[in-house]
């Protein structure tokens, strides 16, 4: 059983974290024996576009609001307080080489986070995340390198859902995004967080390990 250590954050700036992902993808690729590692947070609003997001799918002119392009693939989506982002740092040569197998074992974790609240979570053919009574709760969305996983899922338990009204998520315009907060009122980040941790632990076969030292060196301020 592999070792994945667990950090669990609170709000985040979207820069600090998508450069601590990838000086942990950089670390271990330097060195295949490290520890895999999960990070759950959540990002002050920001909306990003995968590498190749078509800009048709944005409401509103750049500089208007904090927006990156990055490494991942899927198009535009955002993020908000009330919604876990959770970066999976993982070595696929210890588990199995295949995008397509990672990209469901993902949508698994959030199909069985959704079961243990009562909630049937589903996924549609030919799209990648998982919906509940055709509202999209968790969207998903990876680059992989040398097979190193980074970036991830991206769960709604609470959020103010308007930011997404400025964009096309994941460019879909067919089907609404929804939160479990609609379906469950008053539930809250920090039991999800927990709940994430134990489907990811179970679906991947892990054994999930806080570090003794729960604070990170995180890059520079002046980086943002």
């Amino acid at each position: 059983m592999r070792s994945c250590l667990l950090y669990f954050q609170d709000l985040m700036p979207y820069k600090i974290a998508w450069d601590w992902q990838r000086s942990l993808v950089n670390e271990r690729k330097e060195n295949a024996d490290l520890n895999d590692v999960l990070i759950l947070l959540e990002h002050y609003p920001v909306y990003t576009l995968g590498q190749g997001s078509d800009v048709e799918f944005l409401k509103f002119a750049p500089g208007a609001y904090e927006l990156h392009r990055v490494e991942r693939g899927g198009e535009v989506t955002y993020h908000c307080p009330g919604q876990i982002v959770g970066y999976p740092i993982l070595n696929l040569n210890y588990y199995r080489k295949d995008l397509h197998w990672y990209l469901r074992q993902l949508e698994e974790v959030m199909i069985r986070v959704l079961a243990s609240y009562g909630l049937e979570g589903v996924r549609i053919p030919g799209l990648t995340g998982v919906w509940v009574e055709e509202r999209k709760l968790a969207a998903i969305g990876i680059k992989v390198s040398r097979w190193i996983t980074m970036h991830g899922v991206a769960l709604n338990v609470c959020p103010d859902l308007s930011g997404f009204e400025q964009i096309v998520p994941c460019g879909i315009a067919d089907k609404p995004v929804g939160s479990l907060e609609q379906f469950i009122p008053g539930i809250t980040v920090k039991e999800v967080k927990e709940q994430i941790a134990i489907a990811f632990a179970e679906v991947f076969d892990v054994s999930l390990e806080v570090p003794f030292h729960s604070s990170v060196t995180l890059p520079r301020d002046d980086l943002i």
